[in-house]
């Protein structure tokens, strides 16, 4: 603690930028991806891509430029790290027509994020098979050394296990002020990234779907400007009801 206070709102929690899973040194991103030096390897989650024209068609009128505040953000993001390969967890697209409906420009960014790296994209429940217009390769999970890659986490003891799929915020309250912010959960062999996509919702780290991954102390990651911040989970607050 230095006794500041920071764009949370209260005295400085514990700045986290490293996380250590498994035996791997991974980098928590302030703007919620994942970074492993040691393989210059980018890991993100549940982009959810053209979810704004999925509701568009079901007469939901949110504004159409989701998956170009996505695609940006991860160009801002591979621009910081330079990786040789990027990994999508699953849910990258929205539904399976998602790829149909993508505009030129969204197409020309996909295009460009595959330049001079691989991109494996893990397959999802939103977006289980290959899609051909995403380019680089699919797979249903990827185990590289001490980690595995997949979209939803599986029941029981993972370990290295990294995961996305439950979209994990967490609820704080500083000076008198609700804080509700995206966030990595984690403990020392499983780790779930937060949801990317700019539409894409969160499940408060204190529902039971979220907790029953952990079988003891766990913390959220917070994200928060330039760094993520560790919030213990017994501090994080359940959603009111």
């Amino acid at each position: 603690m230095d006794g500041h206070y920071n764009e949370l709102g209260g005295e400085a929690e514990e700045r986290t930028d490293e996380i250590d899973l498994a035996g791997a040194r991974l980098v928590l991103d302030p703007a919620g991806a994942l970074f492993w030096p040691d393989e210059r390897i980018l890991i993100v989650a549940d982009l959810h891509l053209e979810k704004g024209s999925a509701f568009a068609e079901r007469g939901v009128p949110l504004p159409p430029y989701d998956t170009r505040a996505t695609l940006t953000l991860l160009a801002t993001i591979i621009a910081r790290w330079r990786p040789r390969a990027l990994i999508a967890l699953g849910d990258s697209l929205h539904d399976r027509r998602a790829a149909h409906r993508l505009g030129a420009v969204e197409r020309e960014a996909l295009a460009d994020l595959g330049r001079g790296r691989d991109i494996i994209w893990i397959a999802g429940n939103h977006d289980p098979e290959p899609v051909p217009q995403l380019g680089g390769v699919h797979a249903d999970e990827l185990t590289i050394g001490p980690l595995t890659f997949r979209h939803e986490p599986v029941a029981g003891a993972a370990a290295g296990e990294v995961a996305g799929h439950f979209h994990p915020v967490a609820r704080i309250v500083r000076r008198g002020r609700g804080i509700r912010r995206r966030c990595f959960a984690a403990d020392a062999t499983r780790l779930v990234l937060p949801a990317l996509g700019a539409y894409a919702g969160g499940l408060n780290v204190r529902d039971p779907a979220l907790e029953a991954l952990f079988t003891g102390a766990y913390a959220a990651h917070l994200v928060g400007g330039a760094r993520t911040y560790r919030i213990a989970h017994h501090a994080c607050l359940a959603d009111r009801g």
